[in-house]
C-alpha cells in the first residue's frame, strides 16, 4: 500500500480554527435560538469598495467581448497591477522595489506557507510565539521539525513575545537561517519600530539568514513613525521577502488577491556554497504551481490605488480601527491589560486564566466567539484575541454581552 507523508502525523490533532469551529457548532446546536457574534477569525464583513466593484464589473464586461477577452495571464501578475503596487506601496515610502520583483497571488496565507519549499530541509527556523499557525504547520509538513513536545516542535527556535518585551521578540542568541516576522502582528496586534526592524536586518546579514516579513495588516498603521515595509530599512533588500494582501484593507477575503516581493538582490547558497537568486527560484516555483490571479480580480485590485480607491480604503480601515478602539476600551474598562487596536485590527488581551477557559466563558455566557491565545503558541496562554472585523452594531452588542457576562463572574 502507498505510504503517506508521515510529517503530517506530527501536527497537532487539528488546526486552531477547526477546534474553534467545533466548539461553536456544539454551542449552536445546544442553543439554536441564541445568536452568536463572531469576533474570532480575521474575516472582514464590509462590502468591497465602490472603486473595486466598478473595476471588477468593467473587467467582466471586457471578458464578454472578443476584443477584450483575456485568457491565461502572466503567472507573476499583469504589469498594470505590479506597477501600481511598486509605485504606491514602495516608491512612495522611499523603498527601492521594482515592479518585476512583485509576484501577484491569490493570498498571503498561500505564499507565506509555500515559500518554505524553495529552502533546504535542514535549515534552522525561528518563529515568534505566539504565531500565525501557518508558518509553523507548513514547515512541520515539510519535515523540518521533530515531534511536538509540550506545545512546541523540536527543531524550531522560538522567539518569545510576552508582556515583558511588548510582544516584540528579541533577536536569538544562536544563528538561524530563516526568520518569520509579522507586523502589525497577528495575533497580538503589536507593532515594531524602525530601530527594532533594523536590528533584525543587521542580524540576518550577519548570519546569512532570510527574513520572511508578513505585512498583511500594514494598512491599519496610523502612527507615522512606524515603518510600513521592511524595505524602508537600509539593507533589507538583501535579506528579506515581504508578503502583502488585499484581504484586510479592501475586503478581498472572498475575492482573493495578494502579492509577495522577492528582490533580485536576495541570494541563498546551495550545499557547495554557490550563490543562487531567490527571486529566480520563487519565479520557477510560482510559474510551475500557479496559473495566476484572474484578470477581473487584478483590475479590481488595481482600483485600490486610484484616488477614489485610496479614500475608500482609508475610510474602511478607519471603520475597523474604530471598532478596535471600542473593543479595547471595553476590555480595559473591565480591568484587563491589552495591546493592539490602535495600529492593528486585533486586540490582544491578558485574561489571567487559561485562554480556552476564557474562550468557553465568552462563548457560553455571552455568545461571543474570540480566539484563544494558546492556539497561537505557548506564550499565547493566558490571552485571547478579539477581532474588530464586524459591523459596528455587532461590536457594540458583543461588548455589552461581554460586560454583562464578566460582571457576573
Amino acid at each position: 500500500m502507498i505510504r503517506i507523508n508521515e510529517n503530517y502525523l506530527k501536527l497537532k490533532a487539528s488546526y486552531l480554527f477547526s477546534d474553534i469551529a467545533k466548539r461553536v457548532s456544539a454551542y449552536q446546536e445546544a442553543n439554536p435560538d441564541s445568536p452568536i457574534i463572531r469576533l474570532g477569525i480575521g474575516d472582514v464583513t464590509e462590502p468591497l469598495p465602490q472603486a473595486c466593484q466598478k473595476a471588477f464589473h468593467a473587467a467582466i464586461d471586457e471578458q464578454g467581448t472578443r476584443e477584450g477577452f483575456h485568457g491565461y495571464g502572466p503567472e507573476q501578475g499583469y504589469a498594470f497591477l505590479r506597477e501600481a503596487i511598486a509605485k504606491n506601496d514602495f516608491e512612495s515610502r522611499g523603498a527601492d522595489i521594482d515592479a518585476d520583483e512583485i509576484f501577484v497571488s491569490d493570498g498571503a496565507k498561500c505564499d507565506s506557507g509555500n515559500i518554505q519549499e524553495i529552502f533546504g530541509e535542514d535549515i534552522k527556523i525561528a518563529v515568534p510565539d505566539p504565531v500565525y499557525p501557518v508558518y509553523v504547520d507548513t514547515n512541520v509538513m515539510a519535515g523540518r521539525t521533530g515531534a511536538n513536545v509540550d506545545g512546541r516542535y523540536e527543531g524550531f527556535v522560538y522567539l518569545d513575545s510576552t508582556p515583558e518585551n511588548g510582544y516584540v521578540p528579541s533577536i536569538p542568541e544562536e544563528k538561524v537561517d530563516l526568520i518569520y516576522l509579522c507586523f502589525p502582528n497577528n495575533p497580538t496586534g503589536a507593532t515594531a519600530t524602525k530601530e527594532q526592524l533594523k536590528a533584525w536586518v543587521d542580524y540576518a546579514k550577519e548570519c546569512g539568514a532570510i527574513i520572511l516579513f508578513d505585512a498583511a495588516y500594514v494598512a491599519f498603521v496610523r502612527n507615522p513613525e512606524l515603518p510600513q515595509s521592511i524595505y524602508e530599512i537600509e539593507g533589507a533588500r538583501d535579506v528579506a521577502i515581504e508578503f502583502r494582501s488585499f484581504s484586510k484593507n479592501a475586503g478581498f477575503t472572498g475575492t482573493r488577491c495578494a502579492y509577495t516581493v522577492v528582490p533580485k538582490s536576495l541570494k541563498a547558497q546551495d550545499a557547495a556554497g554557490n550563490e543562487h537568486s531567490v527571486h529566480a527560484l520563487w519565479n520557477r516555483r510560482h510559474c510551475t504551481k500557479f496559473n495566476g490571479v484572474s484578470y477581473p480580480v487584478q483590475k479590481a485590485a488595481e482600483a485600490v490605488y486610484s484616488e477614489e480607491g485610496k479614500a475608500e480604503i482609508k475610510a474602511l480601515t478607519d471603520f475597523y480601527l474604530d471598532n478596535a478602539k471600542i473593543v479595547r476600551g471595553a476590555m480595559e474598562g473591565l480591568g484587563y491589560k491589552c495591546v493592539g487596536g490602535d495600529d492593528s485590527p486585533y486586540v490582544w488581551i491578558q485574561t489571567g486564566q487559561p485562554s480556552w477557559d476564557f474562550f468557553d466563558k465568552l462563548l457560553n455566557e455571552a455568545g461571543v466567539v474570540c480566539t484563544p491565545g494558546a492556539g497561537f503558541g505557548t506564550c499565547g496562554e493566558g490571552h485571547i484575541r478579539i477581532s474588530a472585523f464586524n459591523s459596528r452594531e455587532k461590536i457594540e452588542e458583543a461588548m455589552g454581552r461581554i460586560k454583562d457576562a464578566l460582571a457576573n463572574a
